[in-house]
């Protein structure tokens, strides 16, 4: 029908149309969603045609069958709307060469491919298939080599059933083979049965793509599996907002808004009446009477109640121990060590040195600039004198490096600290085999989550001591729990609290405005110029995009004038991941400016963001087999695109990533300020901006401008900042921990 004929406002969907081409390469793919933009390269045709759509898995060099739409884009001009699609063997000798190249076999990289295909043409997979000896004809490929490709590809046939089984299914490649790595030849027999169990086998895959799956499988949406992995995940999705358990009321409802879907909404007394049966077979855990203030009972998954009931227990234990000291003694050294440095300590500081002598458990708080450092550099002196080992420990590499510095002593990370061992993913220091030493630092102590501060310690021995350092005003813990805070508010751990700000400090605008924020002052800033007067500076862009362009702005002039490496010194902290003035898309924009592409670079492509050889990356998550934890800052020193590896350098060690591992790590020329504790940088620029409302508050502020040590720069209308100051989030989260500890 043309266009004439048709009737007005009548609305025709346009045709249905096939497609088939090589994947050229990717524009665009995002692995949360499968969101994806890529140019395919069809026969007959010199033009690169750009589709669109979700893809499960997609890579360059795929020969792609494709049904979709052509739709005219304002911008962009035409593109194939992809509605359903399968991959099929290549069939042009460009095809085959991409395809080998692409990362599907390790040890076949761009040049290996061009080899063989070279060599082979157009038979190269039926060769590699059936006759993979003859690769010893390709020149540059060794006996050592064939067999490396050999044994790559018989894995790749292995899981291949599996694989189309589940990318049918909506799971990436990378998904697939952790999927067939985790059951073997039971994969698809497994996730037929209960796609549900991934979420708790396979890291990576949560509820979300298990529910997903078993939609595709026709699992009922009432299934008995369903409605189990569903609580579980609540209560997961509630750790990652800090909290050890949720109270029954507040179980059920989300769990029925979680489960809940166009056809089905779950039965609240169904839901009650699961969670019940689970703490019946083991999988929750109940309070043992009902809470107090909330009077109703809460749930806990079990590994959180146990955490949090022996980290209670094994504190009382310590704070039980006697400890004997000669208390004139020790004030005599004091008087000494003043003399010797010559630096007084003020009332609250020798407080502190006092208590550090003589308590088993201590717990030493304050903000910046109140002398938090010289107080433990005096404290570790004062137990060196008296004969005592020490540890020093802190959650961070970074600010286990800066402790180091501080005291002039080794300082670990806890993981380290607590010597963790791969093969058995436990640690192993314990109650059994305890910390060889008889005092422990641990510095910036708002951060140690329920698990680690359990894990810690239970492995401080009954005849050792205990020291606490933290600021209880910065960002509450990124795991679960409020460890720290609950010590204090227990009243059973003592406390010394530091709050005079010393006069050296008070020069500092950066000091000086942190505890302005903290009151709910509105911080004095100076306008950025070119001869900046203090340490604490304002630029006003008042939209995100403005914000922009002043970050680079400020990257590639601003500071390079003022003599410092934007390379190296200068970090962006950020409320949060999206949004314009987000990490994501400052990272995009921050890399081409510091790190840009050269012929020089190795890069590859994942999931919708290049990294390249010289970018800064940030570890993601605990990955105990490299021994590289969550928040841990790296940099990229090469890319084997034969091996398929990635080498990341952090502080002394050198770490090697797997292609299907990169999923661990991320750009980190801007991170979150959560991202950041416990870490300090020469130069912090904070974007603050009205997109990030829900996340600004009082301690996020607070937390990213005391972790610059020489230069903050605030980006943002001041109408953002006062919000930020203004707001106090309720931080409340659901602990047990300091009832438990004031239960005797």
């Amino acid at each position: 029908m043309n266009s004439s004929s048709q009737k007005p406002g009548t609305y025709h969907a346009p045709p249905v149309e096939a497609l088939q081409g090589v994947v050229e390469r990717l524009t665009y793919h995002s692995e949360e969603s499968g969101y994806t933009v890529a140019r395919l390269k069809a026969p007959r045709t010199n033009e690169l045609i750009t589709i669109t759509g979700n893809f499960a898995n997609i890579q360059a060099g795929q020969t792609l069958q494709l049904q979709g739409t052509w739709k005219d884009h304002p911008k962009f001009g035409a593109q194939f709307q992809v509605t359903q699609y399968r991959e099929t063997k290549p069939a042009t000798i460009t095809g085959i060469q991409k395809y080998l190249g692409s990362g599907l076999i390790k040890g076949v990289g761009p040049v290996t491919a061009k080899r063989i295909v070279a060599h082979f043409g157009v038979e190269t997979l039926d060769i590699i298939e059936h006759q993979i000896e003859r690769l010893i004809e390709v020149p540059g490929i060794a006996q050592k080599r064939v067999k490396l490709i050999q044994a790559a590809w018989v894995t790749q046939k292995a899981i291949k059933e599996v694989m189309l089984f589940l990318q049918s299914h909506g799971v990436s490649t990378t998904y697939a083979v952790k999927i067939y790595k985790q059951y073997g030849d039971a994969a698809i027999e497994t996730v037929s049965h209960n796609p549900y169990q991934l979420a708790t086998d396979v890291y990576g895959i949560g509820f979300v793509t298990a529910d997903a799956i078993a939609r595709n499988l026709g699992i009922a949406p009432a299934s008995e599996f369903r409605y189990r992995s569903g609580i579980l995940h609540v209560l997961g999705e509630a750790s990652e907002d800090g909290h050890c358990f949720l109270p029954a009321n507040e179980l059920v409802e989300r769990v029925v808004k979680r489960l809940e879907i166009a056809d089905h909404r779950p039965d609240p007394e169904r839901v009650t009446g699961l969670i019940e049966q689970m703490v019946v077979d083991g999988e929750l855990v109940k309070t043992e009477a009902p809470i107090a203030e909330l009077k109703q009972y809460g749930y806990y998954a079990p590994p959180f109640f146990g955490a949090e009931k022996k980290l209670a227990e094994r504190l009382q234990q310590l704070l039980k121990q006697p400890l004997e000291v000669d208390l004139p003694r020790v004030q005599r050294w004091i008087e000494r060590f003043v003399e010797k440095t010559g630096t007084p300590l003020s009332e609250q500081q020798r407080h502190a040195v006092e208590m550090a002598a003589s308590r088993r458990v201590l717990i030493l708080t304050g903000g910046p600039g109140t002398g938090k450092t010289f107080c433990t550099r005096t404290i570790v002196a004062l137990w060196k004198a008296m004969g005592k080992s020490i540890a020093l420990a802190s959650p961070t590499g970074r600010a286990s490096q800066r402790l180091s510095e501080m005291t002039r002593q080794e300082a670990k990370t806890v993981h380290r600290l607590l010597e963790f061992d791969p093969k058995t993913m436990k640690f192993k220091r314990d109650e059994e085999n305890p910390i060889p030493a008889q005092a422990i630092v641990v510095d910036e102590a708002s951060m140690l989550d329920l698990f680690l501060a359990n894990s810690l310690v239970k492995a401080i021995g009954l005849d050792a001591q205990l020291l606490f350092v933290g600021d209880t005003d910065q960002l509450p813990s990124v795991g679960p729990g409020s460890v720290l805070q609950d010590l204090i508010a227990s009243g059973q751990v003592p406390v010394v609290r530091l709050t005079q700000v010393f006069r050296q400090a008070q020069a500092s605008q950066i000091v000086s405005n942190a505890h302005r924020i903290n009151q709910g002052q509105f911080p004095q800033l100076e306008p950025v110029s070119h001869a900046p007067r203090s340490d604490c500076l304002w630029l006003g862009a008042p939209e995100p995009a403005h914000g922009v362009q002043a970050i680079q702005e400020l990257v590639t002039d601003f500071i390079p004038q003022l003599g410092i490496d934007s390379a190296r010194d200068v970090q962006v902290l950020c409320p949060m991941t999206r949004g314009e003035v987000g990490t994501r898309n400052l990272n995009t924009v921050l890399q081409c400016l510091i790190n840009p592409p050269s012929p020089t670079k190795a890069e590859i492509a994942r999931g919708g963001m290049t990294l390249r050889v010289g970018d800064r990356i940030i570890q993601k998550v605990n990955d105990y087999d490299r021994e590289v934890f969550n928040g841990d800052l790296g940099s990229i020193t090469a890319i084997d695109g034969e091996e398929q590896e990635v080498i990341v350098q952090f502080a002394e060690r050198s770490v090697t990533y797997d292609y299907a591992d990169l999923n661990e790590i991320t750009l980190a020329w801007a991170v979150t300020i959560h991202k950041s504790q416990g870490s300090e940088y020469p130069v912090v620029i904070l974007p603050i901006y009205m997109q990030h409302y829900l996340m600004l508050s009082r301690n996020l502020i607070y937390t990213g401008l005391t972790r610059a040590k020489k230069l903050a720069i605030l980006v943002g209308p001041q109408k953002a900042i006062g919000l930020a100051v203004r707001q106090i989030k309720d931080q409340h989260r659901y602990t047990l921990l300091e009832h438990r500890l004031q239960m005797t």
